[in-house]
């Protein structure tokens, strides 16, 4: 605060010193049309003053006169423009004008050479509030990351944060993950169990299979009673024509039992179960399951089964998988998008997901 106070008054100052010099241009030009007698007189009578306040600060009986800005930037501007100028100079020393110069020399240099990140944009800085004020769940990251996917070369996050509507909440930090996970992205699944509480305080089973390559979702189903054998069968279901990954990581989960995991060994499955109580060791479908309660189901109270099958789909199928950027796949959406190349003008259009509670965005010709 005493930064901005400071500056508002060298702005001042500064102002106050342009206006300055423009009375004496005002008075030089008024002067050239007064007739010589004229001039004559008030020249010596400017210089009987002047000869009266040297000798007063001579004898110490008055004190130093104080120089303002515009007086200075007077005698700058003679100091360049008239000849003989340090003989006129009679109430400060030549030096004195010279350090006022090099003085203002300083500060045009720091100003021109003043650090700092270049400056956003009015329509960046507009779009940013507008993505904000249309999706308060999304944080600078976020946001950030759906400029790039626009091709708008976005500012930094500490930017963005700063023109969002509202600042966001900082986020947690996630778990640090295993060098066998990074190892093995491309060969590996992951699966596991959550549970959502509806209007009618029944609880659904929720069962996620994520692919760890590309943050896709494989496969999800539904159920108010999880078995082993519907376990087993959704397994079946989300790997039709061989496409099964080498291995499976799990938590211990009782559902499970013995007959899981006889049908991952059947099937050529190496599973990878995690430590008791260690869910960051399957860190990819924990993130998964944090991100649809953050961004979904966190705003949302199911009324009954059907009506949350609703909801996943859309929000994995419509928006999940093709519009949702992660930062672990450098910005880019699970399943691939190529923005098409449009020349000429174009707007920024966008469509509601979920009823408003995200949306996604395209550009197209204006």
């Amino acid at each position: 605060m005493s930064r901005r106070i400071d500056f508002l008054g060298s702005v001042c100052k500064v102002i106050g010193g342009i206006l300055g010099m423009l009375g004496y241009l005002f008075r030089f030009a008024r002067l050239m049309l007064v007739p010589k007698a004229v001039l004559v007189a008030k020249l010596v009578a400017a210089e009987s003053q002047l000869v009266a306040c040297v000798d007063a600060v001579d004898r110490k009986k008055a004190p130093k006169p104080r120089f303002t800005l515009s007086f200075r930037l007077l005698w700058i501007a003679l100091s360049k423009w008239l000849p003989g100028w340090k003989a006129l100079a009679h109430v400060m020393q030549p030096a004195t004008v010279v350090g006022w110069h090099r003085r203002i020399a300083r500060f045009i240099w720091r100003w021109q050479s003043r650090p700092g990140r270049p400056p956003v944009s009015r329509e960046m800085q507009a779009l940013i509030r507008r993505l904000s004020r249309e999706n308060p769940l999304w944080g600078p990251e976020r946001i950030r990351e759906e400029l790039e996917k626009l091709k708008c070369e976005p500012p930094c996050e500490d930017s963005v944060r700063k023109y969002m509507v509202r600042p966001a909440k900082p986020r947690k930090p996630s778990g640090t993950w295993l060098p066998f996970l990074r190892n093995h992205l491309s060969q590996a699944w992951a699966m596991d169990f959550f549970t959502v509480t509806t209007l009618a305080f029944r609880t659904i089973y929720v069962f996620v299979i994520i692919e760890h390559e590309r943050r896709k979702v494989r496969h999800w189903a539904t159920t108010y009673n999880p078995t082993m054998p519907w376990v087993i069968q959704q397994l079946r279901n989300a790997m039709p024509f061989c496409e099964q990954p080498r291995f499976m990581h799990r938590d211990n989960d009782g559902i499970y039992g013995n007959g899981v995991p006889a049908f991952l060994k059947s099937c050529g499955i190496e599973e990878v179960p995690t430590a008791i109580h260690s869910p960051w060791q399957n860190p990819f479908v924990e993130r998964f399951i944090g991100t649809l309660r953050r961004e979904l189901l966190g705003h949302i109270i199911p009324l009954s089964q059907h009506h949350l099958e609703r909801l996943l789909r859309e929000f994995i199928e419509d928006y999940y998988h093709l519009e949702r950027p992660h930062q672990g796949l450098g910005g880019e959406t699970p399943v691939p998008y190529e923005a098409p190349d449009i020349s000429g003008p174009t707007k920024l259009v966008s469509t509601p997901v979920l009823g408003g509670l995200h949306h996604t965005y395209r550009r197209v010709a204006a």
